[in-house]
């Protein structure tokens, strides 16, 4: 699709944010923590905080001084941050990132995607002290930011347990595998053993719903001559928030909330551990990873009275089904670390991690249960309200084996660093009870059964029908890495890295791709840096092996039964897709570092990433319209010929479909001033971003382009996500008070989900405060307000978006950056002892 004009808009952003970034001020800097979270830069580095490891394999740098961009976020920072959810504070703190709020999204509502400069959630690689975290079991399946991928569920880990997180904004498949297309997150846990420091925090929103109650704890023992455990457990529930307006469809009567629209109950618990053990000088152990478990209660499409999916002796006033999600994440690593001889370092692990998500349906009915014919005549007039739906689980298992260390070269030195990978991933569907999934009592195709309309009844509990034994699975793949990294200065001023991989797939063969990186600095004042690199993303289990039946809209907004067939099925071979292959891309990157005063740095980097044969899932695909005699005549609908035999509507698979470029350009500026007692960070982001369908083609014989991948899903990806996100900050603390002011704008969104109807939320700007007092060095009050003007995305339009706005969405679905709680207000207490 062809972008919105937005040339002067832009012009109009860049010169207003870069304004704001001069006179707004960012997070304060502390002399106990790491970087500053609201830029990637900074001027201080003596503080021990900026340096940084991720992006390179040789000795560790400053941010300032990498040749490829890496951003910072501190503990303060999340502390004046204010969200308790990882996804959201990266979002508020990192304008490359997005957390995009969903609702009425089946288990996307509990675990929501997590992506990086635009791109997909399965495209952003997240590491926990530098070994690869495991993806989630959830494959988002709605129509949301990052359909059809399985990305890695960032909430699963408790920021009580965080030390501080580095961002790379840029391509690194050649340095870490698969999944590094767009950056690479790396969480680095606390090590501290001297306190046990205790945060609370209470919150609501200006609506006053969506309490939030939040308890941690974090503490350390030192073990020998500087071995260390240190644990951090977590708990925190948060209410409902509902923005539904009244359904005005005709439906109910008189109109009346039917939908649950906006955050969903959730309860979170969270138990992590990071230790170290010195065995010698020269030589330790290390051990990491944590559990946690975490329940959401949402509700699906309201089901309206006289609908063929209700029957009205149980509700008669129609009835909205409720969907229970339980998530269940675990993961362990333990390593063995070894200084050799001449600077040389050994390192070698195992990490093990599991995703598990469980679904259970409750106030519900299976129509086809109640409505079914008794032998003896009449009807069963009985059926199940609740059932378990069914359960995914996810589990990988990676080793690696790392040397790195200084080589001499004709009298150059040389930093090299090569290792061996070994993963592998598995995937289980488990069906669910029989009811959720059972046409009648028999699961039997030739038995006639009519619902209240006379209509065939629909199989299933409704809301999330059960996955069914015909869609389990319990299948997986291996595969092995090799790499080598080099980095070298030629000069003093000018430092160049290669890096390559070869990487090969139990199921689909072997990749290789490579790295070249170049810093060059004329003067202390003036940095150049660049990137050149090629990548991949294998297709993920969860792609490869998932498919359901759910309930979705279809193109006229109507409830309809979608197969999702997963790859090699009848239905894909039917329509003639091939096997999934991997992605490949291309990311170039260029960027200047300037430091013109030792308080105050800029930075800007400008990047581009083409992605080949990208993995996506696809359009609805519906059976042709049988009106006038248009099927008639054989094989002139061949889409239903396919379909029907399934007794679905629609269906939908993965497929490589698409070219993609991602265009974009990252601004990053600080300033700190110090006075006696005193500290003023000022510090402004600004993220550019505009991603572009280049080609869309299909595989079958039966579907165009157009049809295989439609505009609706092209503008998901095109203008789902913000092409501008700015973030401009204020941090002043003076004695004991400190106050902290962030501005962010979110650019607009475009969608045009079920009803073909292109829909535009307007960007907006969101401010948030927050102040604390510090009673004494380990005692401390905050008091603040996310989104202080209580901002809500524009309104949904009546007569442009039918049926949504009848049925009560207020504001938006498929993409709501900012969500739609409004203000949020909290108090936190942290005290350490």
């Amino acid at each position: 699709m062809t972008s919105h004009p937005a040339c002067h808009p832009f012009r109009r952003t860049l010169l207003a944010a870069a304004l704001l970034a001069v006179l707004h001020p960012a997070s304060a800097q502390d002399t106990t923590s790491t970087a500053t979270a609201t830029a990637s830069t900074g001027a201080d580095e003596a503080n021990p905080a900026r340096v940084v490891v991720l992006g390179s394999r040789s000795s560790a740098k400053t941010a300032l001084d990498t040749a490829n961009p890496v951003g910072l976020i501190n503990v303060k920072d999340m502390q004046t941050a204010g969200p308790l959810e990882l996804g959201k504070l990266l979002q508020t703190l990192d304008p490359s990132f997005n957390f995009s709020t969903t609702f009425i999204s089946d288990g996307t509502d509990i675990i929501r995607p997590a992506t990086l400069r635009g791109l997909g959630p399965d495209q952003l690689l997240v590491l926990v002290n530098g070994k690869r975290r495991h993806q989630q079991a959830l494959v988002n399946v709605q129509q949301t930011i990052g359909r059809g991928s399985a990305g890695t569920d960032i909430n699963a880990i408790p920021m009580s347990a965080i030390s501080h997180i580095e961002v790379l904004r840029d391509g690194a498949a050649a340095q870490y595998g698969s999944d590094a297309i767009a950056g690479v997150i790396n969480i680095v846990l606390k090590t501290q053993v001297k306190e046990t420091q205790t945060s609370t925090s209470i919150g609501t929103t200006a609506e006053g719903d969506g309490d939030m109650i939040s308890a941690s704890a974090n503490t350390g023992f030192a073990i020998g001559d500087g071995g260390y455990v240190n644990l951090s457990a977590e708990g925190r529930r948060r209410g409902e928030t509902n923005r539904a307006g009244l359904n005005t469809s005709g439906e109910v009567n008189p109109p009346r909330v039917t939908q649950r629209i906006g955050d969903s109950l959730a309860k979170d618990a969270f138990l992590w551990v990071n230790a170290g053990l010195p065995i010698d000088k020269d030589s330790e152990f290390y051990a990491f990873g944590g559990v946690s478990k975490r329940t959401g209660d949402s509700g699906g499409f309201y089901r309206r009275a006289g609908d063929n999916r209700n029957v009205p002796a149980i509700y008669p006033d129609g009835f909205l089904p409720n969907i229970k999600t339980t998530v269940k994440d675990a993961s362990f690593a333990v390593g063995y670390r070894h200084s050799l001889a001449n600077d040389w370092k050994f390192d070698t692990s195992v990490n093990h991690g599991r995703s598990e998500l469980g679904f259970h349906e409750r106030n519900s009915i299976n129509v086809s249960y109640w409505y079914e014919p008794r032998p003896s005549g009449g009807i069963y007039a009985e059926s199940p309200l609740d059932a378990d739906t069914g359960t995914l689980k996810f589990n990988q298992t990676t080793f690696n084996a790392d040397l790195r260390g200084p080589l001499e070269l004709g009298g150059r030195k040389v930093s090299l660093a090569a290792g061996f990978e070994y993963r592998t991933d598995n995937y289980e569907i488990e069906a669910g009870e029989p009811v959720s999934y059972q046409y009648g009592r028999t699961n039997n195709p030739a038995i006639l059964i009519r619902g209240q309309n006379g209509e065939v009844a629909p199989s299933g509990i409704q809301g999330f029908p059960g996955y069914t034994p015909g869609t389990e699975v319990d299948d997986g793949r291996h595969n092995i890495a090799l790499y080598l990294d080099a980095e070298h200065n030629l000069t003093d001023k000018l430092l160049v890295a290669g890096a390559i991989r070869y990487e090969k797939y139990s199921d689909f063969g072997s990749t290789t791709t490579g790295k070249l990186s170049m810093r060059y600095d004329p003067s202390r004042t003036v940095g150049l840096r660049g990137s050149v690199s090629t990548g991949f993303r294998a297709p993920s289990v969860q792609q490869k092996f998932y498919s359901s039946v759910s309930t979705n809209l279809n193109n006229s907004g109507v409830l309809t039964e979608t197969l999702t067939a997963r790859e090699g099925s009848a239905v894909t071979r039917a329509f003639g897709i091939a096997p999934l292959k991997e992605e490949t891309s291309k990311n170039a990157s260029v960027g200047i570092v300037l430091r013109p005063l030792p308080n105050f740095s800029v930075t800007a980097d400008l990047y581009r990433i083409d992605i080949d044969d990208r993995i996506v899932f696809s359009s609805n695909i519906g059976a042709e319209p049988t009106e006038g005699g248009a099927c008639a005549v054989p094989g002139a609908c061949p889409i239903r010929a396919i379909l029907a035999p399934l007794n679905v509507g629609q269906a939908q698979f993965f497929t490589n479909a698409i070219d993609t470029r991602t265009n974009g350009l990252d601004v990053v500026a600080e300033h700190t001033t110090r006075w006696p007692g005193s500290t003023l960070v000022l510090s402004g982001q600004l993220g550019f971003n505009k991603t572009e369908v280049k080609a869309r083609r299909s595989q079958s014989p039966v579907l165009t382009g157009a049809q295989l991948f439609d505009d609706a899903q092209v503008t998901l990806i095109e203008r789902g996500q913000p092409r501008q996100h700015h973030v401009v900050a204020a941090d002043y603390t003076t004695g004991s008070w400190n106050v902290n002011s962030r501005a962010s704008y979110f650019g607009d969104v475009q969608g045009q989900g079920f009803t073909g109807i292109l829909d535009t939320w307007e960007g907006k700007w969101l401010v948030d405060l927050s102040v604390r007092y510090a009673f004494t060095k380990r005692l401390s009050l905050a008091v603040g307000a996310n989104n202080l003007f209580d901002t809500y995305p524009t309104k949904w339009a009546p007569s442009a978006a039918n049926p949504f706005p009848s049925l009560g969405f207020t504001h938006c679905w498929e993409t709501c950056p900012i969500g739609i709680n409004g203000r949020q207000m909290y108090a936190r207490v942290d005290w350490a002892f």
